[in-house]
């Protein structure tokens, strides 16, 4: 059996956690951008499944915070965006990821008793 509170004590952490971060579409957004040095507004598109609008307006807010840069060019005739994620989003993305790894550590593991207390 764990220790008393232990579970509540992992699960409050989750109330840490970068909120702009942690919505969805967001995160996903970041976690595409993570392992890239930049990419243009239509790869983001294909790679979330999310809408033109949806992906312009959460893009917005993470370069609102300071997450992602944006630059607007032209490639010939053709608009084209650039998106990069910043050191600062990479340090929020890192420090979300070790947040969640320490929410999981601290939860108890579920034993054969757990179950058959179902």
């Amino acid at each position: 059996m764990p220790e008393r509170g232990t579970t509540s004590r992992a699960v409050q952490g989750i109330t840490q956690v970068d909120r702009l971060l942690h919505e969805p579409a967001r995160l996903l957004i970041v976690a595409s951008l993570y392992a890239l040095e930049e990419t243009d507004f239509r790869y983001l598109l294909n790679e979330t499944g999310l809408t033109k609008g949806n992906l312009s307006s959460h893009l917005s807010k993470l370069e609102r915070a300071g997450y992602v840069d944006i630059e607007k060019t032209f490639r010939g005739k053709i608009p084209l965006t650039i998106i990069r994620l910043t050191e600062a989003g990479r340090r929020a993305f890192d420090i979300y990821r070790e947040q969640l790894r320490q929410i999981a550590a601290g939860l108890p593991e579920r034993t054969e008793k757990d179950e058959d207390q179902r």
